[in-house]
């Protein structure tokens, strides 16, 4: 019997009190360790998707299932710690300490004093924030890049199966994002999380993905690898490949 998959989205729809559809039909799958990123404009219905995955929604009709079993049968809190999420300048508690914000989740989780300290100092590290320098700063000490480590390191801190990641390098400068870019990809090689990544920035999205999903007007509009993806006819997928060529053509000039 195959193992079940991370997530699917069966005949998902979502709507709003007032009756405004934001997800019509979404039918997905993610299968464990691979980087799914949603790709389309801002409110295609990409972050209605991943707030879907932990419960912050709750599906108008179809099912939402993780590890097999549909969210509403999860309970929520035990549903959320299996999952890590990550987004715009890390959503830091501005009073914590970098270290208390790291810590937040195993505190919850009632982890032992030691075992705790060693797996805050373990991911700092994992993502080049060394403990001994920064555990004791501010996020109003920090600089966006770091800001954004320091959540990607929170995510990480119970060592969730699963990432939900929204436009998590989205504020930064171009240099400090290729960056970071570079090094989640290189220690998601590491660590086989199941991710699910949403942006509008299509070099992104090539970058990282395993598979390409594009959103647009709360429908997804197709399911790609990065090849098939590049090679597509698809009219959601023209505008994008247009895009490139432009970035390219002006970087010829």
């Amino acid at each position: 019997m195959n193992a079940p998959l991370a997530i699917e989205f069966v005949n998902v729809h979502y709507r709003t009190a007032a009756n405004r559809e934001l997800l019509s039909d979404l039918n997905l799958t993610v299968t464990h360790g691979e980087i799914l990123i949603l790709l389309g404009p801002s409110g295609s219905g990409k972050t209605t998707t991943l707030k879907l995955v932990n419960r912050m929604l709750d599906p108008t009709e179809g099912q939402v299932r993780v590890e097999g079993r549909s969210t509403l049968e999860w309970d929520v809190v035990s549903l959320r710690r299996r999952i890590g999420y990550a987004i715009q300048e890390g959503g830091l508690f501005p009073h914590y300490t970098v270290f208390d914000n790291v810590a937040l989740v195993p505190r919850l989780e009632k982890w032992e004093a030691a075992r705790l300290r060693g797996r805050v100092a373990e991911v700092m590290k994992m993502v080049g924030m060394p403990g001994e320098e920064f555990a004791g700063r501010f996020p109003d000490e920090l600089s966006g890049g770091q800001r954004q480590r320091v959540g990607l390191a929170r995510a990480l801190a119970a060592d969730p199966p699963m990432l939900l990641m929204d436009e998590p390098f989205g504020a930064l400068d171009p240099t400090t994002r290729a960056g970071l870019q570079r090094e989640f990809k290189e220690l998601q090689h590491r660590l086989q999380k199941t991710v699910i990544f949403v942006t509008h920035d299509v070099s992104e999205a090539l970058l990282l993905a395993s598979r390409i999903g594009v959103v647009e007007g709360g429908r997804l509009r197709g399911l790609y690898t990065r090849e098939e993806f590049l090679m597509s006819g698809d009219s959601a997928v023209r505008p994008y490949l247009e895009a490139i060529k432009t970035i390219q053509a002006s970087l010829a000039v």
